[in-house]
C-alpha cells in the first residue's frame, strides 16, 4: 500500500478519515461548563469555558465540512453543552444579581444568617481534657 508524502506528513493515510481535535475540546469545554454552571459558584467560569466550547464547536463543525473529516457529531455536543452552560450560568448569575439588589431579599437574608448566629452557643465546649 502506498502512502503519499503528504499524508504521512499530516499522519494519515489515503482513504482513510481525517480525525479534528476541535469537537473533542469543544466537548470537552462545553462538559466542562456545564458542571461549572451546575456547581452555581464557578457560574462565571462557567460563561468563560460556555465560549471557548462554542468557538471551538463552530471550528469542529466548519473543519468537518470538508471531505474526509469526521468529527461533526462531537461538535455538535459541544456546542449544545456549551450553550446549555451559557444559559444556565447567565441565569443564576442574573437571579443572583436580581436578588442581591432588592433591599427587601437582602434584609430577608441578613435575619435569617442573624437568626442562626443567635442560635449558636456562645461557649464552644472543650473536647480536650486537661492533664
Amino acid at each position: 500500500m502506498a502512502i503519499s508524502a503528504a499524508a504521512t506528513e499530516s499522519g494519515t493515510r489515503t482513504g482513510h478519515k481525517i480525525k479534528t481535535s476541535a469537537p473533542v475540546f469543544a466537548l470537552v469545554f462545553g462538559v466542562c461548563a456545564l458542571v461549572c454552571a451546575l456547581t452555581v459558584i464557578l457560574s462565571p467560569a462557567a460563561l468563560v469555558l460556555g465560549v471557548i466550547a462554542l468557538i471551538l464547536a463552530a471550528a469542529g463543525i466548519a473543519m468537518s465540512r470538508r471531505p474526509q473529516v469526521t468529527g461533526k457529531g462531537v461538535a455538535i455536543g459541544g456546542l449544545v453543552t456549551g450553550l446549555l452552560a451559557l444559559i444556565v450560568s447567565g441565569a443564576l448569575i442574573g437571579g443572583a444579581a436580581t436578588v442581591l439588589n432588592n433591599r427587601s431579599a437582602v434584609d430577608r437574608l441578613d435575619k435569617q444568617v442573624q437568626k442562626l448566629k443567635d442560635k449558636l452557643p456562645n461557649k464552644v465546649p472543650s473536647q480536650i481534657t486537661g492533664k
